[in-house]
């Protein structure tokens, strides 16, 4: 019971559902405000815009809230404008209706409206539908009313101060390099003895599915990036890293941090395609090669996996290794595309596994 109780309550601790239910507080407290001022401040015979454009302003960064609010308050605006004049000049009825929403839809369309153009036709939908007479709603009311919601809706995100979003690009670039050198971990583990076609092609779909773990990360990242702008925390924390002084590592940014593991999927996957390869290669494995070659491995999965972990550098191992091999002569001529192939992937890898300690002084620097 006590443990899943805790296991509840470290879900709710997880930033994507802080996040999510920090969203749905702003939008209850902007929605409610806008109410209660379009009803008892404004007496508004419609109070349902006020709410109904605070909440449309209310997104997940300031930026966005503000851009998107600039788009709402000009689509609502016209969307009272429209149905003023329809209502006003043709009446209200089936065809009048209809021509009040195909005008709004056409408007929609708009290129520098269009993420929030929709609120034309939804206003005239509200306002026209509310019992139009001819003379209410009054047209400068309505229009206050719309600017109400979008002042309240802005002020809102900037009074619940938005999160800036690292927290989750730092836990998915954690998770790639943990599964990366898990996979380097099994490499090793199965290699030792033997593998066969299916354990291959499973360490080449974990790949796969890193790469789109990988996407989510990238996405997080635009986020993070778009949540800085204009964002009050941004200015809050800014003076306590400048007290730090500055660190080689924190020049190294999120996307340049992605990219590097980026390159070191694609560097494993190229390897698992190799061994599954060579699953179909019926001769013989140079005994010394192998054991070497899977001790660089697992030092290498650990290393990723734990970048607290001490090891010898990945990277002087393989040149001593591929060394070694060469001068010996042991190795027949047809077997080098293929350990040649292993040797240069692991040292591409050996290369991301120094950045990994690099990149994780960035990100806690930064």
């Amino acid at each position: 019971m006590r443990r899943t109780l805790r296991a509840r309550l470290s879900t709710l601790a997880e930033p994507e559902v802080v996040i999510d239910l920090l969203q749905i507080a702003k939008g209850v407290i902007a929605g409610t405000t806008a109410w209660w001022l379009s009803m008892y401040i404004l007496d508004s015979q419609l109070p349902f815009l006020a709410p109904w454009t605070a909440l449309l302003t209310v997104h997940a960064t300031v930026h966005r809230s503000l851009s998107r609010g600039m788009q709402t308050t000009v689509a609502s605006t016209v969307g009272v404008l429209l149905s003023f004049m329809i209502g006003a000049w043709l009446g209200v009825s089936v065809w009048t209706f209809a021509l009040a929403l195909l005008v709004g839809l056409l408007g929609a369309r708009i290129t520098w409206i269009r993420d929030e153009g929709v609120a034309i036709a939804t206003t005239a939908i509200f306002v026209l539908g509310s019992g139009f007479d001819g003379q209410q709603p009054l047209l400068l009311d309505r229009i206050i009313e719309v600017a109400l919601g979008v002042i309240v809706g802005v002020v809102v995100n900037l009074a619940v101060i938005p999160p800036l979003r690292h927290r989750q690009a730092s836990r998915y670039v954690d998770s790639i390099n943990r599964r990366m050198g898990e996979v380097l971990s099994d490499m090793a583990e199965q290699f030792s003895t033997s593998w066969d076609t299916d354990r291959a092609e499973a360490w080449f779909q974990e790949t796969r599915s890193m790469s789109e773990e990988l996407d989510s990360a990238w996405r997080t990242v635009r986020f993070a990036r778009e949540s800085e702008k204009m964002n009050p925390r941004t200015r809050l924390t800014v003076p306590s890293r400048t007290r730090r002084g500055p660190s080689p590592a924190a020049d190294a940014s999120y996307e340049e941090i992605l990219a590097r593991v980026d390159e070191g999927i694609s560097h494993l996957r190229h390897l698992a395609r190799t061994l599954r390869d060579a699953t179909y290669d019926d001769g013989e494995w140079d005994s010394t090669f192998r054991e070497r070659w899977v001790e660089i491995v697992r030092d290498a999965g650990r290393a990723i996996a734990d970048p607290d972990t001490e090891v010898e550098p990945i990277h002087d191992r393989l040149t001593a290794l591929a060394a070694d091999v060469s001068e010996d002569g042991r190795l027949p001529r047809r077997s080098w595309p293929l350990y040649g192939s292993l040797i240069a992937s692991m040292r591409h890898i050996a290369v991301i596994v120094d950045d990994v300690v690099s990149a994780r002084e960035a990100r806690e620097a930064g």
